[in-house]
């Protein structure tokens, strides 16, 4: 997960090449190939569904995050007219393409957008227009249909999954038609195990030569061929009921980074504004009290009973956190640390006395402050209430506000990457096996 985001100054191998939208295509075929992500603001069914939150992560952020650790694209695009999809695709590294009035209309079709983009950007010799309606997108798909284009000579490739559905004729209703099959014979309906099924596009990327789309007008043309994705793969949003259902497809089968979290031993954790709501009570005799969710508690209990060493953090010039955390400190075990204006000064220490990477390292912070740590932990999160600079710099947005879950969200989060790290793991050593 941390591919992301840039590293800091001087940080070994934590750069990331999104912040650039730049990378070099690996391959003897010198066009420029761009990755193009449509993200208009008018969206009927959900509006600024592009940006709109997914399992803690920008609808758009989880395409342009499998676009660039791909490491196939020389350009990462994103096609807006609107102000606030323009500032979350920046945060996430990508270039825009500001589109004219004539292809933002409600009838202006994705052909004429691309046209135009390809105009005015005549370099790019091969395009991707990837939906950003597909979440979950891996960096492998891209590489392997692109190479479909740089390696073996297509001039047009797109995205399809495996319907096994039976088709019939729709008819008017009191037309006194009758239905008739599409696809299936009624008297022999095959079984699903004998039967290929049908490939059907699912819209997740579209691979074009620009020479196609000038020339022709065309996506799909000229020596053109299909890529299968799995069903897994296959999430399209389209109206709100898809949301929930989505999240669920996006948490055990989305692509999180290149860093894969099974090693994750140590999280930080703000106190104030992550295990606090913010607020201060005062009581008739003037003492200053906070609360503790004992959701968060629990929250903590989980990723030690998983082995991650939880460190609480804690600001010298916050008594009220300070004599909090210390309570917190005894009721937990956890170890309390007093950070300065700059966390990562003082948490650096402490990972590399543990001989660990950051990669392996869960932070949780709310404010500016916690921005370099955020970007360099391998699994970061902010609460649902944390200020935008906070949540840019995240890899997770928690439904939940500070001090009502937010903790224990994050730590199911943390577990499940590790639950889902060690089954590919798992996988992969019987693949090698064989």
């Amino acid at each position: 997960m941390a591919s992301r985001k840039r590293g800091l100054p001087g940080d070994s191998g934590e750069q990331d090449g999104l912040l650039t939208a730049c990378k070099q295509v690996k391959s003897s075929d010198k066009r420029h190939v761009a990755a193009l992500i449509l993200a208009r603001g008018g969206s009927k069914g959900i509006p600024l569904k592009n940006i709109k939150m997914l399992a803690g992560v920008p609808l758009i952020g989880w395409v342009l995050r499998a676009a660039v650790d791909s490491n196939m694209f020389n350009s990462v695009w994103v096609s807006t007219d609107h102000d606030d999809i323009e500032k979350v695709a920046k945060a996430w590294g990508a270039k825009v393409h500001r589109r004219s009035p004539e292809v933002s209309k409600d009838s202006s079709t994705s052909l004429e957008t691309i046209q135009e983009f390809v105009r005015l950007n005549p370099e790019v010799g091969v395009i991707c227009n990837i939906q950003a309606t597909s979440p979950c997108l891996h960096p492998f798909h891209l590489k392997e249909a692109l190479e479909m284009i740089t390696l073996q000579g297509f001039d047009s490739v797109f995205s399809v999954v495996r319907r096994h559905q039976f088709r019939w004729q729709e008819v008017k209703k009191r037309s006194g038609e009758v239905t008739k099959p599409l696809n299936l014979d009624p008297t022999n309906r095959p079984r699903r195990q004998d039967w290929g099924g049908e490939l059907c596009e699912n819209g997740s990327f579209y691979f074009t030569t620009t020479d196609l789309i000038i020339k022709e007008g065309l996506l799909q043309g000229g020596n053109v061929s299909y890529y299968e994705m799995l069903p897994e793969y296959s999430v399209d949003i389209d109206v709100d009921i898809d949301w929930p259902v989505a999240e669920q497809r996006v948490l055990r089968y989305g692509y999180f980074g290149r860093d894969t979290p099974e090693l994750v031993r140590l999280m930080f954790c703000n106190v104030s504004g992550c295990l606090t709501e913010g607020r201060i009570f005062l009581s008739v005799s003037g003492e200053e009290m906070v609360s503790i969710n004992t959701r968060d508690t629990a929250g903590i209990r989980m990723l030690q009973k998983d082995e991650v060493e939880v460190v609480l953090l804690t600001s010298s010039t916050d008594p009220v956190a300070q004599s909090l955390t210390d309570m917190l400190a005894k009721r937990t075990g956890c170890q309390v640390i007093q950070v300065g204006e700059e966390p990562l000064d003082d948490l650096k220490p402490e990972v590399e006395k543990r001989k660990l990477q950051w990669k392996d390292v869960a932070y949780m912070g709310n404010d500016k402050p916690d921005i370099n740590c955020l970007n360099l932990a391998g699994l970061s999160a902010v609460p649902g209430d944390a200020p935008v600079v906070a949540i840019n710099a995240a890899k997770y947005t928690c439904h939940s506000v500070g001090g009502k879950g937010a903790m224990r969200e994050f730590a199911e989060h943390i577990l499940l990457q590790k639950q889902k790290a060690k089954s590919q793991m798992k996988q992969d050593r019987i693949d090698s096996s064989f």
